[in-house]
C-alpha cells in the first residue's frame, strides 16, 4: 500500500516567511513582470502624475504633453532626491499622492530639471551639461496599460514581454465590460499581516468559502457545494434566484454596465492577473484589488470600486451597498490569512498541500518558481475561488 499522501505539495514555508525569498521575489517577480500601479483616470492631463511604491522602489508615472504615459525612478541624477517626495512608508498614501507638474520635474535638492520625458532640460550654474541631457535623463521604466489601469516594469532588462502575455486572455475574457470607462467611487485599505502569495492564493480558491463566507454563500450558493469544485469561471457563476450583484440583498438600483448579455448580468466573474492585480466584475460594479507587498509578512490591500459614469452622474448615486458587502468578505479574508500566516511560522510547518478544488491556487507558487528560474511545472488550469481564474503562463 502507499504511504504518499495524494495532495500536490504547496511552496516551502521559507517562500512565505523568509525576507530573502521575499528579495528574490522582489527582483525576478515584482519588478521583472508587469505590476498594477492604479487607474489612468488619476492622469487625465498631461502634467499629471502619480507615485507609486513597488516593494520599496518609488515610481513616478507621468502624463506626457502628447497624452502618452511615461514612468521613470523618482530619483534625481543629480544627488538621488526624490523628485516628488515620498508620502511615507505605506504605499496607499504613496498612491494617493498625485499631482500636476508644470511642464516640467524640478528636483526640490538643488533645482535640476526634466521634461515629462524624462530628459534633462537644465541644471543651474552648469550649463554645459545640456549637452549631456540624454546620459543624464531621469532611469525609466515600461509602462502600459489595459481596462484603464496603470502597469509597470521596472527590469527593463527582462526583455520583450508585452503585457498582453501576461493577462494571458483576460482581455478577451472581460471584453463585454467597459473596463476603460469605468470610474473610482469608493476606495477601502487594508494592512495585512500576510505575504503577498497566502493572499493571492486565498483569492483563487473557494474551498474556504463555505467556513469563512457564510454571507457570500448565501448570495452564491455554489461557492459552497462541493468545496467550491467544478465552478466554471470562463462561462460565470451564477447568483441564488432573484440576486445578480455583490450586495448583501444580492439587488440594487444602479443599472447593468451597457452591452452585458443576460447572462453576463446574472453571473459573477473573477480574474487573477499575477502578481498583483485581483478583479471581482458583478453586472454593476467591479471590485479592483491591487497588491502592495512590503515585505515577507506584511502586504497593503487596495480595493477600489469601480462604477460607469452614468451611473455616478445620478443625483442618488450611492456606493455602499457594494462597498460594505465587500469589506464584510474581506476582513472575512485577510483574517483567514493572518491566521495561515502566523502558522506558517510555526518551526512544524515546512509546506503545505493543495487539495484537488486548489489546483488554481497551486497556480501561484507555479508561477513565482518559474520566474525564480526553478523547473517548469505543468499548470491545471481550473475552478477558483469567489476570486478568479488565474491562467498563470
Amino acid at each position: 500500500m502507499s504511504t504518499k499522501i495524494p495532495l500536490e505539495r504547496s511552496l516551502p514555508a521559507a517562500s512565505y516567511i523568509s525576507a530573502e525569498a521575499f528579495a528574490s521575489e522582489r527582483a525576478g517577480v515584482l519588478f521583472a513582470d508587469w505590476f498594477c500601479a492604479g487607474r489612468a483616470e488619476a492622469l487625465a492631463a498631461p502634467g499629471d502624475y502619480l507615485t507609486a511604491d513597488v516593494a520599496g522602489e518609488s515610481i513616478l508615472v507621468v502624463r506626457g504633453k502628447d497624452g502618452s504615459l511615461a514612468g521613470f525612478y523618482n530619483l534625481c541624477r543629480h544627488r538621488g532626491c526624490r523628485l516628488v517626495p515620498a508620502a511615507g512608508a505605506q504605499p496607499a498614501a504613496n498612491l494617493a499622492r498625485s499631482g500636476r507638474a508644470d511642464g516640467s520635474i524640478r528636483c526640490p535638492y538643488h533645482g535640476w530639471t526634466f521634461g515629462l520625458d524624462g530628459l534633462l532640460r537644465s541644471a543651474p550654474f552648469l550649463p554645459d551639461l545640456r549637452r549631456y541631457r540624454d546620459r543624464l535623463a531621469l532611469h525609466p521604466v515600461g509602462v502600459a496599460t489595459w481596462g484603464g489601469f496603470i502597469f509597470i516594469r521596472l527590469d527593463q532588462r527582462a526583455g520583450e514581454s508585452p503585457l498582453a502575455g501576461q493577462l494571458d486572455g483576460a482581455d478577451s475574457r472581460l471584453a463585454a465590460y467597459p473596463l476603460a470607462e469605468l470610474r473610482t467611487a469608493g476606495r477601502r485599505v487594508y494592512h495585512v499581516a500576510a505575504n503577498w502569495k497566502v493572499i493571492c492564493e486565498n483569492y483563487n480558491e473557494c474551498y474556504h468559502c463555505g467556513p469563512v463566507h457564510p454571507e457570500l454563500c448565501d448570495l452564491v450558493p455554489a461557492f459552497r457545494r462541493g468545496g467550491g469544485n467544478d465552478l466554471d469561471w470562463d462561462a460565470g457563476i451564477p447568483h441564488r434566484e432573484g440576486a445578480y450583484t455583490f450586495t448583501a440583498t444580492g439587488t440594487t438600483r444602479r443599472a447593468p454596465f451597457p452591452g452585458l448579455s443576460e447572462k453576463d448580468i446574472a453571473r459573477h466573474r473573477g480574474e487573477l492577473i499575477l502578481p498583483n492585480l485581483m478583479l471581482s466584475l458583478s453586472s454593476d460594479h467591479v471590485a479592483a484589488f491591487t497588491l502592495w507587498p512590503h515585505d515577507a509578512g506584511h502586504t497593503t490591500v487596495l480595493c477600489d470600486f469601480l462604477f460607469h459614469p452614468a451611473e455616478i452622474a445620478r443625483a442618488d448615486f450611492d456606493p455602499s451597498d457594494a462597498v460594505e458587502f465587500w469589506d464584510l468578505v474581506n476582513r472575512q479574508d485577510w483574517s483567514i490569512c493572518e491566521q495561515v500566516q502566523d502558522g506558517m511560522g510555526s518551526r512544524m510547518f515546512t509546506s503545505g498541500y493543495m487539495a484537488p478544488m486548489e489546483q488554481p491556487s497551486a497556480d501561484v507558487g507555479r508561477y513565482v518558481t518559474r520566474r525564480l528560474g526553478g523547473p517548469a511545472a505543468d499548470v491545471s488550469a481550473g475552478a477558483p475561488g469567489h476570486g478568479p481564474i488565474s491562467h498563470a503562463d
